[in-house]
């Protein structure tokens, strides 16, 4: 994984500019310690910053392929192609040469290949784009799922584009200014496709390309997800799943550098962890490496509610055990959690607010710790999303709700609640903003000819987590751990395994009467007997209610100051938000009254050390 930017101008000669062009790859440096590189021509700048993962010696970027007169293209890319083994073979057969062992040098000669239709071979994680010398034109690709993010800025004449939006404001020419809808787009939990919060920023969407000429932008879709009959039975079903899941885990061991997983004890982390581990013992290779998050005093001090039902220390211990894996418990306190370094740091990686309080702020150290011996971890995410694990997907309330399904959890965890009695709710419009986007998102549904009911509506709830909440996650997960130089590779997110999961009937991923049927029979003969019959658990949160009353004095400042935040929310909503007893606002997550909380006093330190101008 790596970081990458770049700036277009057709007006510009930009070989002018080196110094901008440079300060744009900075930004991108803990995406990639490793090394930088810029690529300067009359009308492209490319940066990139490196992290060292595959051909450590051979694959410095931006990447020119040789040429005469010169290169006749250029690429900076971020990601891993799991099958660029097997296109490297291809494209020799075809008579292309390489120079390097590299997934960069062959994503850029499958460009010279086919074209754009590269991306139809392509399987893997990435974001990169490539600068035609000879058309003088740039194209912009992100891989199906959105685990790598890329962000771009059209110009009257050009583009600026980037990993993250702190690439793209190196440059004097864009303006870091958040309106109605990208307030919006922070409190509600809406998360809509291509909508980057900044004023005149968009995202690459997942599974399209954006390509930039002298005639203008255009985006073109690659991939999306289809709805199709699902012809197999249930034995077969579970037997293609288990085939996948063995597949794609192998294929995400390759690396030249040391790789680990991240273990929570839960069904889907422990899943991966135990693929790994069989797939390395049948190559010979040592134990995996685990490790794990957990609190001071968490065990003693946890108390099972509608979130959480028990602790993950047990099950991790046991996992780990089981598989006789070299495990690593990485333990925090409040006083790491509120450290003012550690929340500079996170809120400077994400170019946002906190949208899950606490659990940014402990998935950053605990990445940190794992940088300490790893620089590639596999990770759980998104099993949640594609196999139908959290609460809301069985929550008939949420599913039969006329809105996004985890808006119900949204309300009953005290997020609405809070959002509602600060002003906010009402004062950015999130009602009507929240019905609208849910409508454009049902108008973009795939539906199946002939299916009714419950499975068409299950289908829905599905889409929507897969195209919205989905990406949201990876974001963070990306931002938290690419700020340490740590590359987390999601095996869920393999699109094969998506298209599969997806148009599995509901009544398949149920069958069994629990969440994530599909999974746990697929994967059962592997684990630990407790960790196949424990109930779905989230990523934890602190329940150390010292950590909320620290909270509570940073937001009682917001009142005694001049607050960005409260131009727009209420003083007198806070007050009263704060006037609640201790303990009522829940335990974190992204629906709870803490994490609004958390939201509202984060807001001030965004417009502050981001420079942001909110123009709502």
């Amino acid at each position: 994984m790596c970081g990458i930017t770049g700036w277009v101008s057709y007006t510009d000669d930009l070989r002018r500019h080196a110094e901008v062009a440079g300060a744009m790859t900075e930004t991108m440096a803990y995406r990639g310690p490793d090394d930088e590189g810029v690529w300067l021509s009359p009308h492209a700048a490319l940066g990139h910053r490196r992290l060292a993962v595959i051909d450590i010696e051979g694959g410095r970027q931006p990447m020119a392929a040789p040429g005469d007169p010169g290169p006749p293209a250029v690429i900076t890319y971020s990601g891993e192609v799991y099958n660029y083994r097997e296109l490297r073979d291809e494209l020799r057969r075809r008579g292309r040469r390489f120079h390097t062992d590299s997934d960069t040098e062959v994503v850029l000669n499958a460009y010279l290949e086919w074209g754009d239709g590269l991306v139809d071979r392509l399987n893997g994680i990435y974001a990169f784009a490539i600068w035609d010398t000879r058309t003088e034109e740039l194209l912009l690709v992100r891989d199906r799922m959105g685990v790598k993010p890329l962000f771009y800025y059209p110009l009257a004449q050009g583009v600026l584009f980037g990993s993250e939006p702190k690439a793209i404001f190196a440059n004097p020419r864009a303006e870091a200014v958040v309106d109605a809808d990208g307030l919006r787009e922070v409190f509600g939990n809406v998360m809509t496709p291509e909508h980057a919060v900044f004023r005149g920023m968009a995202e690459v969407r997942p599974g399209h390309l954006v390509r930039l000429s002298r005639r203008g932008l255009v985006k073109k879709c690659y991939w999306k997800l289809e709805a199709r009959p699902h012809t197999d039975d249930l034995d077969t079903t579970v037997a293609t799943v288990r085939g996948l899941m063995e597949d794609i885990v192998t294929r995400q061991l390759i690396s030249d550098v040391p790789l680990c997983s991240l273990l929570s004890g839960g069904l889907d982390s422990s899943a991966i962890t135990a693929l790994a581990a069989e797939a390395l013992r049948e190559r010979g290779g040592g134990p995996i490496r685990s490790f794990s998050v957990d609190f001071t005093g968490h065990a003693e001090r946890f108390r099972p509610n509608a979130v959480w039902v028990d602790a993950d220390a047990p099950y991790v211990t046991e996992v780990a055990r089981h598989l006789a894996a070299d495990h690593t418990d990485v333990t925090l306190d409040n006083g790491e959690l509120l450290d003012p370094a550690v929340r500079k740091a996170t809120l400077q990686a994400l170019d946002l607010p906190v949208v899950t309080g606490d659990m940014e702020y402990s998935l950053h150290l605990l990445f940190r710790a794992v940088r300490g011996t790893s620089t590639v971890a596999l990770s759980g995410e998104s099993a949640d999303e594609l196999f139908g694990g959290y609460t809301q997907f069985h929550d008939p309330e949420a599913v039969h709700s006329g809105t996004f399904p985890w808006h119900t959890p949204f309300t009953k965890a005290g997020g609405v609640e809070a959002l509602r009695t600060t002003g906010l709710w009402d004062r950015l419009g999130l009602t009507e903003y929240v019905r609208r986007r849910y409508d454009e998102a049902m108008a973009e549904m795939p539906r199946l000819d002939g299916e009714q009911g419950l499975e068409a509506k299950m289908r829905e709830v599905s889409y929507l987590h897969l195209t919205r909440f989905m990406t949201f996650l990876l974001d963070r997960k990306d931002r938290m751990s690419m700020a340490v130089g740590l590359e987390v590779r999601v095996p869920f997110c393999d699109h094969r395994l998506v298209e599969y999961v997806f148009n599995t009937p509901w009544a398949m991923k149920t069958f069994d009467g629990r969440e994530k049927s599909l999974l746990r029979a697929a994967t059962a003969h592997l684990l630990p007997e407790s960790v196949v019959r424990r109930k779905k658990s989230p990523y934890p949160s602190t329940q150390d209610i010292g950590y909320e009353l620290n909270l509570r004095e940073q937001a009682q400042r917001l009142l005694d100051g001049d607050s960005p935040v409260l131009e727009l929310a209420s003083p007198e909503g806070l007050r009263a938000l704060l006037d609640r007893p201790t303990g009522s606002f829940g335990f974190g997550g992204p629906f709870s009254g803490r994490a609004v909380l958390e939201r509202m006093v984060d807001f001030d330190a965004w417009v502050a050390d981001h420079g942001v101008t909110v123009a709502a």
